[in-house]
């Protein structure tokens, strides 16, 4: 169908046949989403999560590829067998000691009611409709993994839409890189030996230290942050060994590689200055900064405000826009878009214990409502263009 071929009736009627589908699943979607909620997984180990989500897709019709391409944890559903393919993401990997903090039960829930809502034009739009379950996007770069084995390729859109405070259109996440830090020293007894020791917690201090002062020189739109894991035995026990995970941004992969020098060398500094040995280990390959289709997202916002969405929050609430994701590295592939749907419950943010809170109920219900339906309807108009 092309564009021109669109008349108001034809657009009336499609925006009504996906609205039913998405209202019709509403309540299956609700469930799926709560049960994802009330049972978070870490990223790897989302064995329950895929399998639900694999069921719900299956139970819909799609033929579901479980383990997919090797990941136990990964799933691929297809609906369909036409040459124009519509990727649809789901995840659904939760925050340590946060559970689902960042609303990853939501996202699963929108994309399986958009690409069910989907699978109903298959056959008359010539279309293939994609579902990927893709684990541990909280830092272990699932769908990086994923593309290196061949994943989304030759997808006509790659969608997903992320819950948020307030509705935000254009994802502008930072690129990151994560890195697991290790110092090794020499243990001794703290008050008897202390001479003998060698103290990989006095290397952490001195990194730190480091960094703090080198933040006052890094150019805007960088960051640097990260937690100390481990930091000894015991307290009359000189450290031998210490650790810690540590994430650098930046606005692309370019200013990312010339940051990373120069925190590596503070690193190296806390190393130097206590005698001990450094490794700096890759946790996953860098989140590439992301790349959106205008034209897609153009459509999505306005299928968004026609259910009501508002995307004028002041700037200061919509900063969820800049949070890192692995799906930047899809954007650099394949058209792509990944919008904020809100939950209107700022100042409550992703990543605290009162955002997990608002990522079940009336409000994350309408979004699953909402954000189904607008990337299913953007997805037809997308490929009728």
């Amino acid at each position: 169908m092309s564009a021109e071929a669109v008349t108001p009736v034809d657009a009336a009627v499609q925006r009504q046949r996906v609205l039913d589908s998405v209202t019709e699943q509403q309540p299956e979607l609700i469930q799926l989403s709560g049960t994802l909620h009330a049972n978070p997984e870490l990223g790897w180990q989302e064995h329950r999560a895929a399998a639900w989500t694999a069921d719900y897709l299956a139970a819909h019709g799609f033929e579901v590829e479980r383990e997919y391409l090797g990941f136990p944890t990964a799933i691929r559903a297809v609906f369909g067998t036409g040459s124009r393919r519509i990727g649809l993401m789901a995840e659904y990997d939760a925050l340590p000691g946060l559970g689902h903090a960042c609303g990853h039960n939501i996202i699963t829930a929108i994309s399986c009611g958009a690409a069910v809502a989907l699978a109903e034009f298959a056959a008359e739009r010539d279309l293939t409709v994609e579902l990927y379950g893709t684990p541990a996007e909280e830092g272990g770069g699932g769908k990086i993994e994923l593309l290196k084995k061949g994943a989304f390729q030759g997808l006509d859109l790659a969608m997903m839409a992320h819950p948020s405070p307030v509705d935000s259109a254009e994802a502008r996440p930072y690129a990151v890189a994560h890195n697991h830090v290790e110092y090794r020293g020499k243990s001794a007894h703290a008050a008897a030996y202390p001479d003998q020791g060698v103290n990989a917690n006095d290397a952490f201090i001195v990194a730190q230290v480091a960094l703090g002062l080198l933040r006052q020189q890094l150019p805007a739109g960088t960051r640097v942050h990260g937690i100390q894991t481990r930091g000894g035995e015991a307290p009359n026990a000189i450290p031998e060994k210490t650790e810690g995970r540590w994430y650098v941004r930046a606005e692309s992969l370019a200013q990312l590689g010339e940051l990373e020098e120069r925190v590596h060398r503070c690193f190296e500094a806390g190393a130097l200055a206590s005698g001990c040995e450094l490794s700096v280990t890759p946790e996953s390959e860098p989140y590439s900064e992301f790349r959106t289709d205008l034209r897609a997202l153009e459509l999505y916002v306005r299928h968004a405000k026609a259910l009501g969405r508002d995307f004028d929050a002041p700037p200061e609430q919509a900063t969820m826009n800049r949070a890192s994701t692995d799906m930047g590295n899809v954007s650099q592939v394949v058209p792509a878009i990944h919008p904020y749907i809100g939950l209107g419950c700022f100042p409550a943010a992703n990543h605290q214990p009162e955002f997990a809170a608002h990522c079940v109920g009336d409000a994350a219900n309408l979004a699953i409502h909402d954000g189904a339906t607008a990337l299913a309807l953007t997805a037809l108009d997308y490929l009728a263009a």
